[in-house]
């Protein structure tokens, strides 16, 4: 929503916004961006009347503003219907769809269309550090927008990406998730299958090889050239390909058609991440762009602000912010981190805040997920609908916490130097980040 601001800013209309509990970096980007944003829901904050009410997801009736727009009979429109409606219409669109790397792989791919030139627009979940905004109109033709499986709006509960109409179309990837909205898989399969029914015959569907799930949803019917990735030399029978040649991913050689076209060298870590350059690489060069250019556009890539992101040193030790928040996200993210720091010793500290994981829906996969780390935090918060303390008899380096205080005092008292504190967390994790880095420097 906050992107969509932007956007409807880039375009020339007066914005405002009612949201709660905004914290960096979105908050700060509206901010910059001459974007007021009021922390409450009131219906006051809807005068004078507004042209057009662009509702978010994540607003359900009894919330006092949906309430009042519904007795006034004032307009209002979903996120992504606005976005088509005023934006999509006349672009080529570059959907980035899937259960985990979309924010990732859409800022790969719209970096790749900057670098080549083609100053593309975008709507993505994230802040990609190549560009500094979550959203731009760019030039048309060309747009990139991460297509979220997630319900419309409270009055439209299809998944978000119908609305986009993309013409590259990647499925990055897809598992359980979202227990709140589906029941089951196959209830997130039949909306992806939705997806793959509105991309044209003369568009392009990017999916990996070995994923036997999308693969299901492909089988449901396909009118679109596919392309699959994969990581050699486990996945042959595909078009794209990354060969590492480190172990942490970050060098690999990127093979189309089983040639070599460039090799891959950056900061990033982790098989996943070299997934998500193949996906970006693949879409860039459908609308044109060589592939030794995306390579090279890769090489300057500066990933995405909370992905991994490197936000303190503190005598030694080493403090990481990742937004992390379903197990294989999780334990792809320290893989990727272990590969490259070796034995040096990786504290994970977790908070299961996601609708899904507070449901203790992916308890049962959650201790496994942390076992590259050689201590993982588990917090317990007051919101948390099962017991985590069911973990630790999975797994010995997990430890359950019930508060920030108590966290912030163990790592105070056991973390040493050349440690890797990775926190992770799809939301603000309480301000643990600064209370923490704040704690070791007090040490």
């Amino acid at each position: 929503m906050g992107g969509l601001a932007l956007l409807a800013k880039q375009l020339g209309h007066q914005v405002s916004g009612s949201d709660q509990h905004v914290y960096p970096p979105m908050s700060t980007q509206l901010e910059n961006q001459g974007i007021e944003l009021k922390d409450s829901y009131d219906p006051s904050n809807l005068e004078p009347r507004p042209d057009i009410i662009v509702i978010g997801n994540a607003l359900s009736r009894g919330n006092p503003e949906i309430e009042a727009i519904l007795n006034r009979r004032l307009p209002y429109i979903s996120g992504p219907q606005w976005l088509s409606k005023h934006l999509l219409q006349d672009r080529w669109v570059l959907a980035i769809a899937g259960t985990h790397g979309k924010t990732t792989a859409s800022s790969m791919t719209a970096w790749i269309l900057e670098d080549a030139g083609l100053e593309p627009g975008f709507l993505i979940g994230g802040i990609p550090m190549n560009f500094g905004l979550s959203a731009r109109l760019g030039k048309a033709p060309y747009f990139v927008v991460e297509a979220d499986e997630y319900d419309t709006a409270f009055f439209d509960k299809r998944s978000k990406f119908v609305h986009y109409r993309p013409r590259t179309l990647v499925l990055n990837n897809l598992e359980f998730d979202h227990a709140d909205i589906f029941s089951d898989l196959a209830a997130i399969q039949r909306q992806f299958h939705h997806l793959v029914r509105i991309t044209p015959g003369n568009g392009l569907i990017i999916a990996p090889e070995a994923d036997d799930n999308l693969a299901d949803v492909l089988a449901m019917g396909c009118w679109t050239p596919v392309v699959h990735t994969g990581i050699a030399p486990e996945q042959t029978d595909c078009e794209w390909q990354a060969r590492l040649e480190a172990a942490d991913g970050s060098r690999f050689d990127v093979l189309y058609h089983g040639r070599k076209q460039g090799t891959v060298v950056w900061p990033l870590t982790g098989r996943h991440n070299s997934s998500n350059a193949l996906s970006a690489l693949a879409a860039a060069h459908h609308v044109g762009v060589a592939v030794d250019k995306g390579i090279d556009a890769l090489s300057r890539f500066k990933s995405v602000k909370r992905r991994m992101e490197l936000f303190a040193t503190v005598n030694g030790i080493t403090l990481y912010d990742d937004f992390a928040h379903h197990p294989t996200a999780i334990a792809s993210t320290l893989e990727g981190l272990r590969s490259r720091v070796g034995r040096q010793r990786i504290i994970a500290i977790f908070e299961p805040r996601s609708n899904t994981m507070r449901l203790g829906v992916h308890a049962d996969t959650l201790a496994d997920s942390l076992r590259t780390a050689d201590a993982a935090i588990v917090y317990q918060a007051d919101e948390l609908e099962w017991d985590a303390s069911r973990l630790t008899e999975h797994a010995a380096n997990i430890r359950i916490e019930h508060s920030l205080e108590a966290i912030i005092a163990w790592l105070t008292t056991h973390a040493r130097e050349g440690d890797h504190l990775v926190l992770m967390s799809n939301g603000s994790f309480g301000g643990l980040h600064r209370r923490l880095e704040q704690a070791l420097r007090a040490r």
